[in-house]
């Protein structure tokens, strides 16, 4: 299933929102643009673990799949190297859980990819 998209009124709310924190980052700030870039660093690093979860959370996470999958690709079945594998979701909206991740090669999941045309 693909990814849902906003509609124009959503799309609307969402650029206020926007629009509203960066003001509210440019005050915090006090015309200082190195605290500026650290503020806006620190929310995107932050909303990248809402969308992804912590890095120690999936690594542990790959772990489990990994040694679930016998150490191969859940795409190829070949022999996966944990190192250079990754956790592909089933349905992006659910998160990186053991139920909706396959751990794959990279070029395996940039296939998967394509074939649900989110490349």
């Amino acid at each position: 299933m693909p990814n849902r998209n906003p509609n124009a009124a959503e799309l609307k709310r969402a650029n206020e929102l926007l629009a509203d924190i960066r003001e509210r980052l440019v005050g915090l700030a006090h015309g200082d643009p190195l605290l500026l870039f650290a503020y806006r660093r620190k929310v995107m690093k932050e909303r990248g673990y809402d969308e992804r979860g912590k890095p120690v959370a999936r690594r542990k996470l790959k772990v489990l799949k990994w040694e679930e999958q016998g150490g191969r690709c859940a795409h190829c079945n070949e022999e996966l190297p944990l190192e250079y594998s990754e956790l592909d979701r089933k349905n992006a909206p659910d998160g990186y859980t053991a139920e909706n991740t396959d751990l794959v090669h990279a070029k395996c999941h940039q296939a998967r990819q394509a074939a649900k045309r989110y490349t």
